[in-house]
């Protein structure tokens, strides 16, 4: 039997849905990888989500298409800010994972922060 964890983490996209302080959820389509207990995923360190982490980590999780088309069942899971460290290591897990274009993207990331102190990343824990 497959458990939350696993079928997430080989989803291609995954729909992480963080609140807004008045309850509103904001779903957003990201890539993850799995490390160890937790899902693991790169953004911009100064985007919504991660501020939204940071005042409250409670956050919904599930499969979705690219464009966010939710094709599964979301569990609930909470979230944090990882630091350097882990940003770096997640950007690792994220290239290995998807491949190319994964490398592509990861570079990218790597080139356009350069100067902000590099990608963000947070780590989520399934309930």
């Amino acid at each position: 039997m497959t458990t939350d964890l696993e079928r997430l983490a080989t989803a291609r996209y995954v729909l992480l849905t963080t609140f807004r302080k008045d309850g509103t959820a904001v779903p957003t389509p990201v890539w993850v990888a799995r490390d160890g207990e937790e899902l693991v995923l790169f953004t911009a360190p100064n985007a919504g989500k991660v501020k939204r982490i940071r005042r409250d980590g409670a956050v919904r999780i599930g499969p979705c298409t690219m464009r966010g088309k939710q094709i599964g069942d979301d569990v609930p899971g909470h979230a944090r800010v990882l630091d350097k460290a882990g940003a770096d290591r997640t950007l690792r897990l994220i290239a290995r994972k998807y491949g190319v274009a994964g490398w592509i993207t990861v570079f990218n990331s790597r080139i356009r922060r350069r100067g902000s102190g590099g990608p963000g990343a947070i780590a989520v824990a399934l309930d």
